[in-house]
């Protein structure tokens, strides 16, 4: 029995939905109730979706690889890597008895999301680009001396909209200007405007450690029933949202923008990460926060002050929107 006080409390077989899989060994893959939550043995569904499981460090850590991925996941922790990017689960994988599970929710809306992404409808193309600048007019965010992060949030709209209409799409955003927009009004904009992708920007703070907290970290909507991993918390409830209509689309966009600024700037990998934020919950096309930098850390925060680094974080994030269109689109 370990920390987490494992508790057994049925042992069932299903019919798995693989994305893949040999449908034999899809057939029966054990799932148990463990503090409430459904989980499944990891090694049935590694094999049942064509993924060989082994050890990094017994006890410890385990990896699941095939020809084309690499997930490697931590005893008793959210925090798991896909293909070297932090990926934040829901609930902690768990051991009991050398038998490693993963909650089921997990399996159907963090990973396999990411192993096998959902396409979209033959002849659907994502052609609209909905930017959305964080803060604004009296809401001016994050403060370092006279730099407002509202101010930087809107720089580095107007750079990836210049990027993305290069590269052949629709672009608008929810301000143009230092005006201040109802957190819930923007996925309506969005919504009017009929874009095919929201993402919105903003710039990170730490309050305690700024001199060694940085890096990227992006955003999408949590799946019902499960907690989010935003340090500050936010309302809403754990309920169903509109924004949950796309939960697996929504997991790929934030997981190729975070892949992008990671591999593009060099920066610290903070994850993909699961919070209920008001611009998330309505959004009703796939839907991203992203936080591009710590205007808190000393080094970083200079970098973000500047023309030609948000140039270069403008760069990654259309990397990441075209690298997300090829991966849905059918050819």
């Amino acid at each position: 029995m370990n920390r987490l006080a494992l508790v057994v409390a049925s042992l069932v077989l299903y019919a798995s939905n693989s994305y893949g899989a040999d449908s034999a060994a899809a057939a029966r893959v054990a799932h148990v109730r463990i503090a409430g939550q459904q989980y499944l043995r990891l090694g049935d569904w590694a094999k049942a979706n064509g993924l060989e499981l082994h050890w990094v460090k017994r006890d410890e850590s385990v990896q699941l690889t095939s020809h084309a991925a690499r997930v490697v996941l931590t005893i008793d922790s959210r925090e798991t890597q896909v293909n070297g990017i932090a990926v934040w689960l829901s609930f902690p994988v768990v051991q009991n008895s050398g038998v490693v599970y993963l909650a089921q929710l997990d399996a159907d809306t963090a990973l396999r999301p990411l192993l096998s992404p959902t396409r979209d409808p033959a002849g659907f193309k994502i052609s609209s680009i909905c930017l959305d600048p964080g803060h604004g007019g009296k809401d001016p965010g994050y403060c370092v001396g006279v730099n407002q992060e509202k101010k930087y949030t809107l720089l580095l709209a107007k750079e990836v909209r210049q990027q993305l209409e290069r590269a052949g799409f629709k672009v608008t955003l929810t301000r143009t200007t230092d005006s201040f927009i109802e957190l819930e009004n923007r996925p309506e904009i969005a919504q009017r405007r009929h874009a095919d992708l929201f993402v919105s920007l903003h710039f990170n703070s730490a309050e305690t450690g700024r001199d060694n907290v940085q890096g990227a970290q992006v955003f999408c909507l949590t799946p019902p029933g499960a907690s989010s991993t935003n340090a500050r918390g936010e309302g809403g409830g754990a309920g169903w949202f509109a924004g949950n209509r796309n939960n697996n689309k929504n997991l790929l966009l934030a997981y190729e923008v975070q892949q992008a600024l990671v591999r593009d700037l060099a920066v610290e990998d903070r994850g993909v990460r699961r919070a209920r934020f008001a611009v998330l919950r309505d959004a009703t096309m796939p839907a991203v926060l992203v936080e591009a930098g710590f205007m808190s850390h000393p080094v970083e925060g200079k970098k973000i002050f500047t023309a030609a680094y948000r140039e270069k974080l403008a760069q990654a994030i259309v990397a990441g929107v075209l690298t997300y269109k090829r991966a849905v689109e059918q050819r």
